[in-house]
């Protein structure tokens, strides 16, 4: 069983940080919150720094710039998810070109911050969907872009696979198999592409490389 994955938590609204630490260590076995801090100078003091991965509130009343931060933390190895309020997308595109690996509204599902800090520990890239559509809204007319894990959902259920079936393969909750897939078709729709049936999103999953012509079909 591989390690649980380090994870500090860092926000500045005491109600939140307690609340979201908590929620993080019953939601699941695979990671470790071993800080809850609420000021950035605590994180890089804190005995157990450098972690795995840093759970970032965006909105840190410290005046210092978020690229500071996410690169002092790329430079220990960390790997930083941000949290905000805020859904600009050019916000977005700067915390992203500065090396952040996630973003998140804290509107976003719950299961989804267990995921995103998953994506991140695997150096993976992970994006609340609504910020996802807006950031990438001028590829409307093309296929939307998806993450490494919505690309094996969508194969899988595309595949044939229940969600039941492509939850247990992927080993996450059926619920979040679920919020992959609504994800999917929200971006698609955006882009003007229906896969709003199982057969149309296999359809598309083969016209767009993410599942060959052949593969198993499984029962419909």
């Amino acid at each position: 069983m591989a390690a649980p994955i380090r994870l500090a938590v860092v926000d500045d609204h005491r109600m939140i940080l307690s609340g979201l630490a908590n929620w993080i260590r019953n939601a699941t076995d695979e990671i470790d919150v071993v800080a809850e801090l609420a000021t950035w100078p605590e994180l890089l003091t804190h005995p157990s720094f450098p972690v795995d991965v840093v759970l970032l509130d965006l909105d840190l009343k410290d005046n210092i710039p978020v690229a500071v931060k996410i690169s002092a933390l790329k430079s220990t190895g960390v790997r930083v998810v941000l949290m905000s309020t805020y859904s600009e997308p050019n916000v977005v595109r700067e915390a992203l070109a500065a090396g952040a690996l996630g973003y998140l509204v804290k509107s976003e599902d719950a299961e989804m911050i267990v995921e995103a800090i998953r994506a991140a520990a695997q150096g993976e890239s992970f994006v609340s969907a609504e910020l996802d559509l807006a950031i990438n809204a001028s590829d409307i007319g093309g296929a939307p872009k998806l993450s490494a894990q919505e690309r094996r959902v969508m194969a899988l259920y595309g595949g044939g696979e229940p969600v039941k079936s492509v939850a247990y393969q992927l080993g996450i909750s059926e619920e979040t198999a679920k919020s992959y897939l609504k994800r999917i078709r929200e971006k698609y729709r955006v882009a003007g592409i229906d896969v709003g049936t199982k057969v149309a999103l296999r359809r598309r999953a083969i016209q767009d490389g993410i599942l060959i012509q052949d593969a198993p079909t499984g029962s419909f």
